[in-house]
């Protein structure tokens, strides 16, 4: 019987598109890329959907393949959700994949936890996980360790520079320890 791989939950804004750097600062490697997800149009109710400004985007397409060759189960888990696969995905090459429906968006948590921190670890019910994202705080760090039986790391990515080599590198050590 094999041991399934760890799940690695992945934030899209910030981790895959940086969109805090200055705004006529493209990071080196990324591609601009303008999309107008049903999300995001549903957001301007007033507006019809042709007047409604698209997203900018960057994303740097050798992302794909490094997240590919990592020893996880690639999961998304951003407010894009479904939508990821129709906006990301294909933008880094990746295939479709499973994401976290959250329950409720950007909900106040009364501890001060990140709005994803409960659902991601009562989601993953056990299973060893990495979670990347950029709004994540050492609070939430050390809930998933009192709270999450299995295995797990929480790593921050900063919003201005997205993953970098280390990161990836942070992963693969992540995984080889297991």
């Amino acid at each position: 019987m094999t041991t399934p791989l760890p799940r690695l939950l992945l934030d899209v804004d910030g981790p895959l598109n940086p969109y805090a750097a200055k705004p006529h600062q493209r990071p080196a490697g990324y591609g601009t890329h303008r999309v107008k997800p049903d999300s995001w149009v549903a957001r301007f109710p007033q507006r019809p959907a042709e007047y409604v400004r698209p997203l900018r985007l960057w994303i740097n397409p050798d992302h794909g393949p490094e997240l590919l060759s990592l020893p996880y189960e690639l999961v998304w888990a951003t407010t894009w959700m479904a939508e990821a696969n129709t906006w990301i995905a294909p933008l880094l090459g990746l295939p479709e994949l499973p994401y976290v429906a959250w329950p409720q968006l950007h909900q106040e948590d009364p501890d001060g936890l990140h709005w994803k921190t409960r659902a991601l670890v009562a989601w993953a019910a056990g299973r060893p996980f990495v979670w990347v994202d950029d709004e994540l705080g050492p609070q939430d760090a050390a809930w998933i360790a009192d709270h999450h039986p299995g295995r797990a790391l929480a790593l921050h990515v900063d919003p201005k520079l997205g993953l970098r080599g280390g990161d990836f590198a942070t992963l693969r050590e992540w995984a080889a320890a297991a």
